[in-house]
């Protein structure tokens, strides 16, 4: 199966975790993008599945009104039971690097009201170790230098994601050259850092389920 094909397939397994008549947290990129598609194509034949769904960003917002599902503010809902979102890599304990698509801080929000964190991705980006594709760090401009700078100090490379814009105004700076060993403590420490907004390692708020699609068929890995 192609890439796409194995997307699609993740994103139509993800349905199984969708509680009826919930609110669902709902995350960004081309892997969500199938999940949004499947919950519209549920929603045809089981309308109550869900009540409505909270958004991590404009993007995945636009799709999920055009199929008339109902996006509410976060700040109008106290819990989700499920969040679902890909990952640009997952460890086996279920840290995750995010932020390819310059959500990362919107994802962080919407993944922190949530009871369960389902990652869902294609084989390819199942790691040992983080670190091989480009960290994300959401950045107040001012401070993308510094920060670059700072993350030389540990042995990264850092550099603006030109022409590239947050939803929440601000820059991403994307840093190579990394080996992530121990995720919570890194995310830890580089969110203390004056001027990060966010950095893309997701352990706190790790997975506790990817569903990841393989020539065989979904696989579920549970953290």
């Amino acid at each position: 199966m192609t890439q796409d094909e194995l997307k699609t397939l993740v994103g139509r397994a993800a349905l199984q975790y969708v509680q009826a008549g919930s609110i669902v947290g709902v995350g960004t990129g081309s892997t969500v993008d199938k999940f949004i598609d499947a919950l519209g194509d549920a929603l045809k034949t089981q309308p109550g599945l869900i009540t409505g769904a909270v958004s991590s960003s404009v993007r995945s917002t636009e799709r999920l009104q055009a199929l008339g599902i109902q996006v509410l503010p976060s700040d109008t809902v106290t819990g989700l039971g499920v969040y679902i979102d890909g990952a640009d890599e997952i460890d086996h304990q279920g840290n995750m690097v995010k932020g390819g698509g310059a959500a990362l801080t919107r994802e962080k929000i919407v993944a922190d009201l949530a009871e369960r964190f389902v990652c869902i991705a294609d084989e390819s980006k199942l790691v040992k170790v983080l670190g091989a594709f480009p960290l994300p760090v959401e950045v107040i401009p001012m401070a993308s230098a510094q920060v670059i700078r700072a993350f030389a100090k540990i042995g990264g490379s850092g550099k603006v994601r030109e022409g590239v814009t947050t939803d929440n105004g601000n820059v991403i700076v994307d840093v190579t050259g990394l080996q992530i060993t121990d995720p919570a403590q890194f995310e830890s420490d580089i969110n203390q850092w004056p001027g990060v907004v966010t950095v893309g390692v997701f352990a706190r708020n790790k997975a506790s389920v990817c569903l990841l699609g393989t020539s065989e068929g979904v696989k579920t890995l549970g953290f």
